[in-house]
């Protein structure tokens, strides 16, 4: 057993060197240590939001799970918010990482990725965050990277500031902040008439049709994660995949690059990466849109 200091805070950490990544011999010990070394970078898209943590005992190759709900044994020293279930009108738990060595404590968890809310904690019916998930139909990333860019027009034809980034699974997010001043099921409804309207004009690359078996090759414009406890990996996240793959704030003129790929970054060249290159999205969340607007000139530029 091995212990760190992190913030103040003394913590265990077990198995370090227990395989999480056999294919790329990345170890538990070296999750944690990403986390750490990434840990002011990532921190200020984590704090104040409610977190699902995802979480792989036995690596990647083991049975992974999701757990929403605090675990009683956590320190008390880890912010938690209380958050309520609508489903059954519950409540319960859930961590909130605003610092360091919670970071780090949830990687000796085995918690590969950290999955954020779209809200924040003091009004979580109120997202500060819309989102649009991209992954293509095959393995065409053309099309990923196609659509994207008429995400980004039509959101700045609207007022709002677009921003992408590899999900370091199979695709990328187009994320816009928001002001916080209109509830989930109008940003939803929002999004839904932006990609309705991306798809008329796209009918052969684009669709709006949830089932898989409707798309007929067609790229799915996602947009249903904007919805009251729906979550999307943290920038700077690890996924469990081989490789240690990254999520990763991009510059749009990245996705020039034909060569360009969702698992462009990984534990072994993200750092190489944030060396020669400021964070893309350094600040930029806080150039918050307001929805009542992006609806008036979505309204005027469509009529």
């Amino acid at each position: 057993m091995t212990k760190l200091n992190v913030d103040g805070q003394t913590i265990e950490i077990s198995n370090k060197d227990k395989l999480f990544f056999p294919d790329a011999g990345i170890t538990k010990g070296d999750l944690i240590d990403y986390y750490r070394r990434i840990a002011q970078t990532i921190l200020p898209y984590m704090q104040e939001r409610p977190l699902s943590m995802q979480r792989f005992p036995d690596g990647i190759e083991g049975e992974g799970f999701y757990q929403k709900q605090v675990p009683d044994y956590f320190p008390d020293w880890i912010d938690q918010v209380s958050v309520k279930v609508k489903e059954d009108e519950t409540e319960q738990f859930q961590v909130v990482c605003n610092n360091a060595a919670t970071l780090v404590y949830l990687a000796n968890q085995a918690c590969i990725t950290p999955h954020l809310w779209l809200s924040r904690q003091d009004k979580l019916d109120y997202p500060d965050r819309l989102i649009f998930d991209l992954d293509p139909p095959g393995d065409d990333f053309e099309s990923v990277r196609f659509a994207a860019q008429l995400l980004r027009e039509a959101l700045e034809e609207v007022g709002l500031t677009p921003l992408v980034m590899t999900t370091g699974s199979r695709g990328l997010h187009v994320v816009t902040p928001l002001d916080r001043q209109a509830d989930f099921d109008s940003v939803r409804a929002f999004a839904r008439e932006l990609v309705e309207l991306l798809a008329n004009r796209e009918p052969d690359r684009l669709t709006v049709e949830p089932r898989k078996n409707k798309r007929k090759g067609r790229l799915f414009l996602d947009y249903l994660r904007n919805a009251y406890a729906q979550t999307a990996t943290a920038p700077y996240a690890v996924r469990a995949k081989p490789g240690a793959p990254v999520a990763t704030p991009l510059d749009w003129h990245e996705l020039n690059n034909s060569e360009l790929h969702s698992q462009q970054y990984n534990l072994g060249n993200i750092f190489r990466r944030l060396s020669q290159k400021t964070d893309p999205w350094q600040g930029k969340m806080d150039q918050t849109g307001s929805l009542a607007q992006a609806q008036r000139q979505f309204k005027a530029n469509n009529q």
